[in-house]
């Protein structure tokens, strides 16, 4: 194991401890993760004593600044590359209606129980009389090589204890590719109405990283099996299922999201697109209908997801402000590229996505490439052929127009001061023909056409000329 200790703190911690006399060990997600070949800079050290005591003793040798949290028996301080938190080992134990223990000093076994997964309760001895040795009293190694979840205790007990620790079991199998202990999904299932006593901000955040895993249908999945899902997000969970009506069904809805989710994944680690491909189909349970002759319909289920979208983010405490506006857009939007390699494309139709989408319209193409999910390679084919025609489109009627993120060369102000009106019915009528006209291509995108055109539909109305633009 000393091959793994290549970091200098460890070379220090040693030393002190050796001096103090305590034992201390680096534990937790450090140690899986170095098993795993996965990098990282979060290193966890518990100590068979007082944790924040031993702590300010090393930061005073590396003089550096440590940061107390006494009130959870922590401290933490930068060295090199790294962020190390200390902690004095402890037994921990739980009240029904909180996931907050009651802490205890405790032995290293004491604290290798209470670790949430056996993965996580491996530990390396950091004393110079055992330097190096990997505790392992879980056969949490044994896991790692079979990519298995499970819970050094019972797992009823260990999720009831601490109910996100069935929100942190999902997050880790979707992570790392892992599944989770037979026994384990069954405690969840048995626990899932637990998670109700931890915070939306907790959930949320464990959500957020199962969303931003390599392959985030893994953790949705466990989450719809475990019934996790219809208590965190009941939204998502009423997608499942297909309904039929003389014998013609559609498709589940459910499934389709997650490779969306999945396909985008494979383009983009953005989190907020992700978040766009996990709703933009969100309000089709509320819009499926069965129309005989022609089968089922979810007509507007883009338009009525758009106006979801606010409440689904507020209720998961997520941000209200332009990353929401940013799915929001994306789910309003995302037929339309869609509907264009359909039909032929017209240059007026491609600038009014173009005006509509503004910067986001390469986002919103990504989305719509990821919306095909069919198995028909004829389909797939011919989708994709009409893809690129109309991404190609998009970029001639850009370069040609200028309409992205475009504002008409004539405002509110200019008519009103032409006109000599004030704010009103016949300003909004006149900036609206403007802005269809060009979108149409009627007139081209300058001030000159823009002008005349006003002009003349200023007349049409009974407008007499007040004075001229500048």
């Amino acid at each position: 194991m000393k091959q793994y200790l290549q970091h200098p703190i460890f070379a220090i911690v040693a030393q002190l401890a050796a001096q103090q006399q305590v034992q201390a060990y680096a534990i937790g997600g450090f140690v899986r993760d170095l098993f795993l070949n996965r990098p990282s800079k979060d290193i966890d050290i518990v100590v068979v004593g007082n944790g924040i005591e031993f702590a300010e003793r090393v930061a005073q040798k590396l003089q550096v600044k440590v940061s107390v949290f006494k009130s959870f028996g922590t401290a933490m301080l930068r060295y090199h590359d790294a962020e190390i938190e200390f902690v004095g080992a402890r037994r921990e134990s739980y009240r029904s209606q909180s996931r907050k223990p009651i802490v205890e000093n405790g032995t290293l076994e004491d604290d290798q129980k209470r670790r949430d997964f056996t993965i996580n309760a491996l530990a390396i001895a950091l004393h110079p009389d055992q330097y190096g040795e990997l505790i392992d009293p879980f056969n949490g190694m044994t896991d790692l090589h079979n990519k298995l979840i499970r819970t050094p205790l019972n797992p009823e007990e260990t999720f009831s204890d601490d109910p996100l620790r069935m929100m942190r079991a999902i997050r880790f199998a979707a992570q790392l590719g892992f599944i989770i202990d037979e026994k384990a999904v069954e405690a969840i299932q048995l626990n899932k109405e637990r998670i109700r006593i931890v915070s939306q901000e907790r959930i949320t955040d464990e959500l957020n990283k199962i969303i931003l895993s390599p392959l985030p249908s893994v953790g949705f999945k466990y989450l719809f099996d475990t019934g996790l899902l219809k208590v965190i997000f009941p939204q998502m969970a009423a997608l499942h299922g297909v309904e039929y009506v003389n014998g013609r069904g559609h498709k589940d809805n459910f499934y389709h999201t997650l490779q969306v989710l999945d396909n985008i994944s494979s383009t983009t680690t953005d989190l907020w697109l992700r978040w766009a491909a996990i709703l933009h189909d969100i309000a089709k349970p509320a819009t499926k209908r069965f129309e005989a002759g022609h089968g089922w319909t979810f007509h507007g289920h883009e338009d009525r997801g758009a106006r979801m979208v606010p409440k689904i983010f507020g209720q998961l405490k997520l941000p209200l402000n332009e990353r929401m506006k940013f799915v929001q857009k994306l789910v309003l939007l995302h037929m339309r590229p869609i509907v264009l390699t359909q039909e032929i494309v017209t240059d007026s139709a491609v600038r009014r996505l173009l005006f509509e989408a503004g910067d986001d319209i390469e986002s919103l193409m990504l989305l719509c490439k990821a919306d095909i999910t069919t198995k028909n390679e004829y389909k797939i084919k011919k989708y994709r052929q009409n893809f690129e025609l109309v991404q190609q489109k998009l970029k001639d009627v850009e370069e040609r127009d200028r309409v992205r993120n475009w504002q008409p060369p004539i405002t509110g102000h200019d008519i009103m001061q032409l006109f000599g009106l004030q704010e009103g019915r016949e300003v909004g009528i006149i900036k609206n023909q403007i802005r269809e006209a060009i979108l149409e291509g009627e007139i081209s995108n300058t001030y000159e056409a823009a002008l005349t055109f006003t002009l003349k539909k200023g007349e049409e109305i009974g407008l007499k000329v007040a004075a001229t633009t500048n």
